[in-house]
């Protein structure tokens, strides 16, 4: 089976990608020994992703692939954007970053958002990026306990219910990182000749 790091500590984000790419063997950051967080000092997305899955494929020179993703509220300027893990504070805390983006939306009618995923693959050093995107608004208050980070607040476009109200099977389907993990699947199978 062909082998791909995956540049997270996150075993959520983890488990959607194997579900997805699951005729190729995943590991993650703390199965191949890395302990060490990447600090994340980009301010795009894609600067992020790309810095994590350079600093992993210069370390180990294997196939890998690095993700960052985030909320974006339009009221709120793109916040909490590339902050979105710590929006609250240093130390991801969830149910922190969701309290203070409920108190800065506070009567605002506004709600437009978007969650995004950019996935860097470095493959034979060679850089590949992959977007995903889903349009939504944020809810009043939290709703649901499925899913992780802003997903009790996220109501994905032309659905009544948050992820977190969402079952994961629907979530899965629909979500920003299944969107890039299915462009990077695609562009992964028309390279089937390359040697992974």
């Amino acid at each position: 089976m062909k082998k791909l790091i995956f540049a997270t500590h996150n075993n959520n984000k983890l488990k959607e990608v194997r579900n997805i790419l699951n005729t190729y063997s995943i590991v993650g950051l703390n199965e191949i020994g890395f302990s060490k967080e990447i600090d994340e000092k980009k301010n795009t997305f894609e600067g992020n992703a790309l810095l994590k899955a350079r600093h992993i494929y210069n370390l180990y020179k294997k196939p890998v692939i690095a993700d960052d993703s985030g909320l974006v509220i339009k009221v709120l300027n793109g916040e909490p954007g590339v902050h979105s893990a710590r929006f609250a504070g240093l130390k991801k805390d969830n149910q922190k970053n969701i309290e203070k983006v409920l108190k800065l939306m506070e009567n605002k009618k506004e709600r437009n958002a978007f969650f995004t995923c950019v996935l860097a693959l470095i493959l034979n050093n060679k850089e590949y990026l992959f977007e995903g995107r889903i349009n939504g608004t944020i809810s009043e208050k939290k709703k649901g306990h499925n899913g992780f980070g802003y997903d009790p607040i996220f109501i994905p476009e032309s659905y009544k219910k948050t992820f977190g109200q969402l079952n994961n099977e629907i979530k899965l389907r629909i979500s920003h990182r299944t969107i890039a993990i299915n462009k990077l699947k695609r562009f992964l199978n028309s390279k089937q000749n390359v040697n992974i």
